[in-house]
């Protein structure tokens, strides 16, 4: 069983007895006459609770609940008043304290008072557990050597911290913007909650709305009996993170930003008003000022959900990240194959940090992979990834024609090399094309209808 610690700060000899006898034997206690000493310790060790009187000779208690805050902020401080003393204890909520007990003290009220503090206590261990064992589960994942990216990743540690502030996640493709947004919920106090992620771009413009906010029943044809809650309720209590959120219908646009300035909404064909508490994280690699002027993107909704906005930077600003990111996705695939890699070639590290990454960090994983597969090992060579040991970065040898192909002895995944070819291409024309999908589809020689559906077929946001 845990023991936490109390700390008792009151001039009154006989209160400092009393709480010592009746509590000595739950807690860790340590009773001091006067604040100056007892906030000398607490730079040293912080207890768990702290109880605060309010009247102490020398610094009083509201300017020592003042310090005790700056210095251990997560400390739970209760304060000790006399009644006519109400008010200014009601002043020293403000600045923290978590709740007040009035003199004469009464046990089982005191009792009561501390079995809450715990309450709270433990509920905060509890998530701060779950953010723990999430990074330690994922931390491989959060490669960032590179000074952007650790600029990017300090400032989401800053804004995790504020669950109610709309984020807003800029970047071209393949940059990570969802290993961010899962970064911002892991690290924020719903950590605990859902975390709920949605593709605009991947569900049909009439049935964004029924599937963002739920549908009644009979709500239009096909709706299921009973009705249907929408990600916006799965996500209560969590974080919902609206990937390519440049792809919303007006329509759509318009409900979600009613939903963000009064957290709540309707259902569709609904007329009971429905009350969550989420975390919006939203993201894209389209250009929303264009939209805005274009006016397929509402100016409102933009400046609601960029209250913080976060510009991701692409893997080519970030070539200190390539190799580490490289050698990460190296061990994970040979892992996955059972293949017995276990590091870059000399020839491989130069193609890769010499490679144009189009496609981010989602290509050069398609890369480790499409090498971990071709490659025989125990080195990941330049050919095995189809790239030129020379690092031009040139496209691969299937494409030039002008190199018969590498075939190990047990052979190759053809279709998983043709698959990962195409996604690099359809990216390439993204790119080229700055996100205009009927634009890259004319770079390909394919008519919008065909694009669409093998982007889909790839996994292409």
């Amino acid at each position: 069983m845990t023991r936490y610690t109390l700390w008792v700060v009151d001039d009154d000899p006989s209160i400092r007895e009393s709480i010592s006898l009746f509590f000595g034997e739950k807690f860790n206690l340590k009773t001091f006459e006067r604040a100056e000493p007892a906030l000398q310790s607490i730079s040293r060790e912080a207890p768990d609770v702290v109880l605060l009187d309010v009247g102490l000779p020398g610094m009083s208690g509201i300017e020592a609940l003042r310090h005790v805050k700056s210095r251990s902020p997560h400390v739970v401080v209760i304060m000790i008043s006399a009644i006519e003393e109400v008010e200014t204890v009601v002043a020293a909520m403000k600045e923290g304290a978590h709740d007040y007990v009035v003199k004469p003290l009464q046990v089982e009220g005191l009792e009561k008072t501390l079995n809450n503090a715990l309450e709270t206590i433990r509920l905060r261990k509890e998530i701060q557990a779950l953010q723990e064992r999430f990074l330690q589960e994922n931390l491989p994942a959060f490669i960032a050597e590179s000074e952007k990216i650790q600029d990017v990743m300090a400032f989401v540690e800053t804004v995790a911290a504020s669950p109610d502030t709309p984020v807003l996640l800029v970047g071209a493709t393949g940059t990570g913007k969802e290993l961010l947004a899962r970064a911002i919920h892991y690290r924020s106090p719903v950590c605990a909650g859902p975390f709920i992620a949605v593709n605009c771009a991947a569900i049909p413009k009439d049935l964004i709305e029924s599937e963002l906010f739920g549908y009644e029943k009979g709500a239009f044809s096909g709706a299921l009996e009973s009705g249907k809650a929408g990600l916006i309720e799965e996500a209560d209590g969590g974080t919902l993170f609206l990937d390519e959120v440049g792809d919303l219908s007006l329509s759509a646009q318009a409900k979600l930003l009613r939903f963000l300035d009064e957290g709540e909404f309707y259902r569709v064909g609904g007329t009971k008003k429905r009350r969550v508490r989420v975390r919006i994280v939203s993201a894209t690699n389209r250009d929303l000022d264009a939209m805005m002027k274009e006016g397929t993107f509402r100016e409102d909704l933009y400046f609601r959900l960029s209250v913080v906005k976060v510009e991701v930077p692409s893997l080519n600003e970030r070539k200190d990240d390539i190799l580490p990111l490289a050698r990460h996705f190296l061990l994970e695939f040979s892992r996955k194959f059972r293949k017995d890699f276990t590091d870059l070639s000399v020839d491989a590290e130069k193609a890769l940090l010499n490679h144009h990454y189009a496609g981010n960090v989602r290509e050069l994983k398609n890369l480790i992979e499409r090498g971990v597969l071709a490659g025989p090992g125990p080195l990941l060579r330049a050919s095995d990834m189809g790239l030129s040991g020379e690092g031009a970065g040139e496209p691969d040898s299937i494409s030039r024609g002008d190199s018969r192909p590498f075939i190990p002895p047990d052979g190759v995944n053809l279709e998983e090399i043709l698959r990962n070819l195409e996604r690099r291409y359809f990216e390439e024309a993204l790119r080229m094309a700055k996100g205009n999908e009927s634009r890259a589809a004319r770079l390909l020689g394919l008519n919008h209808h065909t694009f669409r559906y093998r982007k889909k077929k790839l996994g292409i946001s």
